[in-house]
């Protein structure tokens, strides 16, 4: 055993020198707040991060460490591989410190007792390519790393117990991985790098993201297989979905920090990896706060009078914290009585959810094609806001809970949705919900039952006000 590994990417995939190096983080730190601003969900379990150099993924790979750098975690487990191969199951490198540039940093190699391994043999940079980053955004926490090779389901699972076991809060867990390698070099041309090569690489990353949203790590490694995707970690994947799967069942949603393509940093796309900063979240962090809610409300109601007023449309947008800033699902929802005047929303958002609601208010009140427009009516009208967690893909229906998810059905060119409080107001069974979801998508009645159908649940925070004439 070794008490220190100096890194041997130091002055090949990133600069030798401590201060170039920081230069260069602080770079790839600015650029990712520019690119998705300043706000993160809470209380994350685990994230993907990509590996390659920083000058290439670092932008990507800033979300998940800015995050990490908001919630400071007692310790990090980091899940890595071999891309060389040549290792059976989960080990810990056997050595005491790994140094880079910035300094050295302490391994715990004991956590869950997996056996050691050679550091010498399995030398990687989807670990070590890590490093930096931690050193700058969390110098603080413990550090685990674990190298995770080949494994079939139940040892995989067996792996994932051990780790689930010894999960504590203030524990992270860390899969790194790159998405598509696509291009000759890699061997993987699945559509001509053309005017749309980078649309259909992302369609072809995202299928695979949102598998990985499952939290299912068979559906995910069936979505890799049908794909013939090039992500080249699904083993460090694979192994923090079962993990996040036994640490909080159905309660964890992912959400898609940042994605970005080589392809586009280099402006060629004949050769190009993809990156992905993923994050799990419990579903409480999906939560707005009293105060955002109230700013939601206000411009919602100053939204809908002034329509009314005026007979213009001049959306309102919601003054509040940063947590209003993000892309968020959301539906407007406009009622008098028990009679419903307009619904309208988006899944995943256009724009910040603060801009958002006053464009969904006006919708409601004016283009719900089901009903005359709510703007006409007399007398109060009741505002119900939902806002949405992320979508979660699910395989059938055992993974729905009545009048707690709502749900999207797709099937071929039809697709419909239903807010969870649906359920609960006409007090439906489950099946009822899904058949009256397949009606909504002019779909069979039991659609939601063909191979083909994919289905997905979500949660939503509701929260309403009365709007006077």
């Amino acid at each position: 055993m070794f008490a220190t590994h100096k890194s041997p990417f130091s002055g090949t995939w990133y600069p030798e020198d401590g201060a170039e190096l920081e230069f260069l983080l602080a770079e790839r730190f600015s650029e990712s707040e520019r690119r998705i601003g300043c706000f993160f969900f809470p209380g994350a379990l685990g994230y993907v991060v990509p590996h390659a150099g920083p000058a290439y993924s670092g932008t990507v790979a800033a979300a998940v460490y800015r995050s990490l750098a908001a919630e400071r975690p007692e310790r990090i487990v980091l899940l890595a591989f071999p891309h060389h191969g040549g290792l059976s199951g989960v080990a810990s490198p056997d050595a005491e410190r790994i140094a880079t540039p910035l300094g050295k940093v302490a391994l715990d190699g004991d956590y869950a007792g997996f056996p050691r391994v050679p550091e010498a043999h399995v030398c990687d940079h989807s670990l070590e390519i890590q490093l930096p980053f931690l050193q700058k955004a969390t110098p603080e926490s413990r550090l685990t790393a674990l190298y995770v090779g080949r494994m079939d389901t139940a040892a995989r699972h067996a792996a994932a117990s051990k780790l689930a076991s010894a999960w504590r809060p203030g524990t992270v867990f860390l899969a790194s991985s790159d998405f598509t390698h696509y291009g000759r070099s890699f061997g993987h041309v699945p559509f001509p790098a053309d005017q749309d090569v980078a649309t259909r690489l992302r369609e072809l990353d995202y299928a695979c993201i949102e598998a990985a949203g499952s939290l299912d790590s068979a559906l995910f490694l069936d979505t890799i297989g049908m794909r013939n995707a090039t992500v080249c970690g699904t083993g460090p994947i694979a192994l923090l979905l079962d993990v996040l799967r036994s640490i909080g069942a159905d309660t964890i949603y992912q959400s898609v920090l940042d994605y970005q393509a080589s392809g586009e940093i280099a402006g060629d796309y004949r050769h190009s990896v993809s990156y992905a900063a993923l994050g799990y979240f419990p579903r409480a962090a999906f939560d707005l706060d009293e105060a955002d809610r109230g700013a939601l409300l206000d411009a919602a109601a100053g939204t809908l009078h002034a329509l009314r007023q005026t007979g213009q449309r001049h959306p309102l947008a919601a003054v509040g914290s940063a947590a209003l800033s993000t892309r968020r699902g959301a539906f407007v929802s406009l009622h008098q009585g028990e009679e419903l005047l307009g619904c309208v929303g988006n899944c995943a958002g256009h724009g910040p959810l603060a801009e958002d609601i006053g464009d969904l208010t006006l919708a409601a009140a004016l283009d719900d094609p089901r009903f005359r427009p709510a703007a006409t009516q007399k007398g109060p009208i009741d505002l119900e806001l939902s806002v949405l967690t992320p979508f979660r893909r699910i395989r059938d229906t055992a993974d729905f809970r009545v009048g707690r998810h709502g749900a999207m059905l797709r099937l071929g060119h039809r697709s419909g949705l239903l807010l969870p409080q649906v359920a609960a107001e006409r007090g439906w069974t489950a099946e009822e919900f899904w058949r009256a979801l397949a009606r909504k998508s002019l779909l069979g009645p039991h659609a939601w039952c063909d191979p083909q159908a994919r289905l997905e649940i979500f949660e939503a925070q509701i929260f309403g006000r009365r709007h006077a004439a």
